[in-house]
């Protein structure tokens, strides 16, 4: 899962991010509005958390530019402000959850993983399809009841290929959502064919279907009857 941090307090994103990659989560954090910009319209994220004041600008016109652009990501404003009016624009605008300053850490990122689940998997804390299982509190894949030996990418890999069922992915938009948005700056994407090979193969040898579907010059699906 990958996440943009709009925070100009440094210790607070530093904190926020450090936390969150030792999640499992990739992070980018920005530290303004200006930037925060750039990085919403390069790039993709599962969850932004956007903090309503910055140096130049306001959390809620992001959140207003997040909509009018039709992004998928969720948003959870955080904010020293504790004020009604901040709350009730923000979700109206479009927000998914709202914290206030000061937060304990472990409960942003129990909110960030509820968000997850609710816009992606409708709450659940695990999914089946057919004969596969993936529990996303211990992050474990069993296919006919055997476990699998996934490694994180590949385990972040299937999520993001089931997030977005039966819907072509592009090589570059798995890739930055794996690996975080610097590697864009890479010359190839064959790195990924390894990965989905790999998870191919392992799902496969358990008895599990091939649901992977390579769309050639483009990316890959998971397909689903």
């Amino acid at each position: 899962m990958k996440i943009l941090i709009v925070e100009d307090e440094k210790d607070l994103s530093n904190s926020i991010t450090t936390y969150m990659r030792n999640e499992n989560f990739i992070c980018e954090a920005v530290m303004n509005y200006e930037d925060a910009i750039e990085k919403l319209y390069l790039y993709n994220y599962d969850v932004v958390i956007v903090d309503i004041t910055l140096p130049d600008g306001n959390g809620l016109e992001l959140i207003r530019e997040l909509k009018n652009n039709r992004s998928r990501a969720g948003i959870i404003i955080i904010s020293a402000r504790n004020a009604l009016n901040d709350k009730i624009n923000g979700l109206e605008l479009g927000a998914d959850d709202y914290l206030t300053k000061p937060f304990h850490l472990s409960e942003l990122n129990a909110r960030i993983k509820s968000l997850i689940r609710r816009r992606s998997f409708d709450g659940k804390n695990e999914i089946v399809v057919n004969e596969l299982k993936i529990d996303f509190e211990l992050l474990t894949v069993h296919v006919n009841d055997l476990l699998l030996n996934l490694t994180k990418k590949e385990y972040d890999l299937l999520l993001y290929l089931l997030m977005n069922k039966n819907r072509v992915i592009s090589k570059e938009s798995i890739a930055e959502h794996l690996y975080g948005d610097h590697i864009d700056l890479v010359d190839s994407f064959d790195f990924l064919y390894s990965h989905v090979k790999n998870l191919r193969k392992k799902i496969t040898d358990y008895g599990g279907r091939d649901y992977i579907r390579t769309v050639y010059g483009i990316g890959y699906k998971f397909a689903l009857p």
